[in-house]
């Protein structure tokens, strides 16, 4: 099952809530508006901070705010942020050391899967997920070469 952690279904949360709000929020008003625990809160902002996905201002009138514009940020990059990049089986990450890589014969597909779920979730901004009731429908690529073109904006 391809599943997101609750820590990082949070960081989507508090994220998108900062692209429909706008301007600096503390940890205490951001836990009470998206009813998740302040402590959780804290870590996912921390988190999504050193990724530059949000910046923190210091002060009375500081907190939280995402660090570009909500169009400008990809669910990917918040997901990348909190979980690391997106690999769907051990093979398609860059890290793995295989045993069975030489004689398998799936590695390909795989990473054609891979690479259409990043496009899709790449194509998904914060300001769709603010969007009431929904955004528009991402279409998942049907090839390698158009993941790529899709990653480098072509």
């Amino acid at each position: 099952m391809l599943r997101i952690s609750k820590l990082t279904d949070y960081g989507i949360v508090i994220a998108t809530h900062l692209a429909s709000c706008g301007g600096p929020h503390p940890v205490s008003d951001l836990s009470a508006e998206t009813e998740i625990p302040a402590p959780t809160v804290a870590k996912v902002l921390k988190a999504l901070a050193r990724a530059e996905v949000v910046t923190s201002q210091r002060g009375a009138r500081g907190g939280y705010q995402l660090a570009h514009r909500p169009e400008d940020i990809s669910v990917v990059r918040v997901i990348e942020a909190l979980e690391g990049p997106i690999a769907v089986t051990e093979c398609v990450d860059d890290e793995s050391v295989c045993s069975h890589e030489a004689r398998c014969n799936v590695r390909a597909n795989w990473q054609r899967i891979n690479d259409a779920v990043y496009a899709a979730l790449d194509g998904i901004k914060l300001s769709d997920m603010a969007e009431p009731g929904g955004a528009r429908l991402v279409q998942l690529v049907r090839s390698a070469g158009e993941a790529n073109r899709a990653r480098i904006g072509v």
